[in-house]
């Protein structure tokens, strides 16, 4: 069994869980609300189930995203886990609206709290759990890089702390007898979601639409620099662009101009698995040789070269503005 499939199986079990652990988290905090009868607390269980169903969805991602590249989708099916993560910050963004309407008639018509003490150590047990599973999920989703369980397991920490800032309100409210505290504490947990929601919309956007990612042009620029030998001369118009969990990166590479195209071919590609094992990166380099055309000399590194017109006179290292750039034509 592949490593690739350990790690899908194992991406599959956590979106599972994730379900499994939202449902019985949910029903938690909506016992909870019935216990209090706290706005504050019917926010949180409104936020549990944007959790469930946006777990629900990240579960079919995750799926779909394991399939191999095929003639219709011939760079893969990652981008679906931006789509889950850009669907999951719409559903908070509609959760922080419900809540904010539920606010804003704790305001008008008042509330009416009762076992409140019951009410809120049930919240702060789920609210406990919450935190673990978040915690795990954000860890799970970077060391399997999915980028939807990643957002999931954003999302609830989020819930976690949301559930710690409404713990801390209605202690407040108890100690001081002002219901009006209740209501606030549901819409400042209505604006944290919003922000939230937000985020996540305009990251996955961002991703969808290709935006470049200098952190991950950066990263596999130090890799290159690791594993690159005295023939690979320079690096120009490298870009980069994700799908889900797998990278894929253009560049232009500068050999020695009197290797056969055979030699050349090989070297550029074997320098580009190399990177990206060197830097632990899921994905393919495609890449495009251009001969140096004696015009690197000054930096060039390799020693037996029989056409060298300059002794090497420069720092030879990739650095980030050239590999970025235009190349000479």
């Amino acid at each position: 069994m592949s490593a690739e499939h350990v790690e899908q199986k194992s991406r599959i079990r956590l979106a599972l869980l994730s379900i499994v652990a939202g449902a019985t988290l949910l029903g938690l905090k909506y016992l909870s609300y019935v216990l209090s009868g706290s706005v504050a607390l019917k926010s949180d269980a409104i936020e549990s189930i944007v959790n469930v169903v946006a777990a629900i969805f990240a579960l079919g991602a995750v799926v779909f995203a394991g399939q191999p590249a095929d003639k219709e989708h011939p760079y893969g099916h990652g981008k679906i886990e931006h789509f889950s993560a850009a669907f999951e910050g719409g559903l908070i963004s509609l959760a922080a609206v419900f809540i904010l309407f539920e606010a804003a008639q704790g305001f008008i018509h008042g509330v009416e709290l009762k076992n409140l003490g019951l009410g809120l150590a049930v919240n702060l047990f789920a609210g406990a759990l919450n935190g673990l599973l978040g915690w795990y999920m954000l860890r799970e989703g970077r060391r399997t890089r999915s980028k939807a369980l990643e957002a999931d397991g954003h999302h609830i920490l989020s819930d976690f702390w949301t559930t710690v800032g409404i713990a801390a309100g209605l202690v407040a409210v108890k100690l001081t007898g002002f219901k009006w505290l209740d209501p606030l504490m549901a819409m400042v947990v209505g604006l944290l979601l919003a922000h939230t929601g937000f985020r996540l919309v305009k990251e996955s956007s961002q991703a969808l639409l290709d935006m470049e990612d200098p952190a991950m042009l950066t990263r596999v620029l130090e890799a290159m620099n690791r594993v690159r030998t005295g023939d690979i001369i320079a690096l120009h118009e490298m870009r980069t662009f994700r799908s889900g969990r797998f990278t894929h990166v253009d560049i232009h590479i500068v050999v020695p101009e009197f290797y056969p195209v055979r030699q050349a071919h090989d070297l550029c590609e074997e320098f580009g698995k190399r990177a990206l094992a060197e830097g632990a990166i899921e994905g393919e380099v495609h890449t495009h040789v251009d001969p140096c055309g004696r015009m690197y000399c000054d930096r060039c590194p390799l020693e037996a070269c029989a056409i060298r017109q300059a002794p090497k006179t420069a720092d030879g290292a990739f650095i980030l503005e050239e590999a970025t750039a235009e190349g000479p034509a």
